[in-house]
């Protein structure tokens, strides 16, 4: 338990997680069923369905799958690392691998590196050589990403493109763990894609480019200001006061300051952790707080919410 939490936090969290519902932790268990059954679903019944409204639903679903991936990195709802991977493992987002997902993000909980780029490895920011040294049209990229349209647009060609430089260059490396993690997620998505092209309406390339990409791109807008640079690494950390349907498809995420200081705590306990002390979060996040999604849409349309160069780095 975090140290910084007073003796009424501490109660309520070991209350929360002591009770029926912390302990069967039965609304995730429900949301993967809910899941696997849908994408199973809405892909057995496309030729009925058709193909774009197949399409309308499985991108949100993939964006539930990505959080409870998240979840699952987490401990949730299993103990069991291995079990929680085997239940993460399908690769109905395509693109990263459940263990490169797990492993990067929990590097980026070490809160003390948090932003700084090189040591964080989900930072959007560049350190002062890099940025300097960038090409215009690199630069170009990076303002676009700092806008709700552009991250939208562009994030996840951005991140697939970095992806694939750093994997490539494990592999070229004959990283074994890289090989095998790689080999492994082809195997695993290459029955996928059959399924999709024996039973559903859909071809690959569809559902690559028109469910995969998109819901990737949508999945960005949670971690579009999640994080800023600042002096206190429990200030770098948004508190984002977000509505529904962004709340359940993100899983309560959008409360981030809760999670890092809580990773632990099932996504269901966040908001309720959150209201019964809301100005002792704001006073730790120092003000770090948005209004929702909405907010950051008409506010940063056009406008860039801050620099891609990180001003500490």
């Amino acid at each position: 338990m975090p140290h910084y939490l007073d003796d009424a936090q501490r109660e309520d969290v070991l209350r929360l997680q002591a009770s029926f519902l912390g302990r069967s932790e039965w609304p995730t268990w429900l949301l993967l069923v809910g899941v696997y059954a849908g994408w199973f679903a809405l892909l057995l019944g496309s030729p009925v369905l058709g193909v774009w409204p197949t399409t309308v639903l499985l991108v949100p679903l993939l964006v539930l799958w990505l959080s409870l991936q998240h979840e699952l990195l987490h401990g949730h709802p299993t103990r069991f690392l291995w079990l929680n991977k085997l239940i993460g493992y399908a690769p109905f987002a395509v693109w990263y691998p459940y263990t490169l997902y797990r492993d990067s993000h929990l590097l980026h909980h070490r809160d003390e590196d948090l932003t700084l780029p090189g040591r964080d490895p989900e930072s959007r920011y560049l350190s002062r050589q890099h940025w300097q040294r960038a090409p215009r049209l690199a630069r170009a990229l990076r303002w676009l990403d700092k806008t709700v349209p552009g991250r939208v647009l562009s994030g996840a060609p951005q991140a697939l493109f970095g992806l694939a430089r750093e994997e490539f260059a494990r592999l070229a490396k004959g990283d074994r763990q890289a090989w095998l993690m790689w080999l492994t997620h082809g195997a695993v998505t290459l029955l996928m894609f059959t399924f999709i092209a024996q039973y559903s309406a859909l071809s690959v390339a569809h559902y690559v480019f028109f469910v995969s990409v998109p819901a990737l791109s949508l999945a960005m807008v949670r971690s579009f200001y999640e994080h800023r640079p600042a002096e206190r690494p429990e200030q770098r950390t948004v508190l984002n006061e977000a509505g529904w349907p962004w709340t359940w498809l993100f899983l309560h995420l959008n409360l981030h300051l809760v999670h890092h200081d809580l990773p632990g705590l099932q996504w269901y306990f966040l908001p309720q952790v959150y209201r019964r002390r809301r100005e002792q979060w704001l006073a730790r996040s120092g003000g770090f707080l948005v209004h929702g999604y909405g907010e950051l849409f008409r506010r940063n349309a056009l406008r860039p919410i801050d620099s891609p160069e990180h001003p500490h780095a």
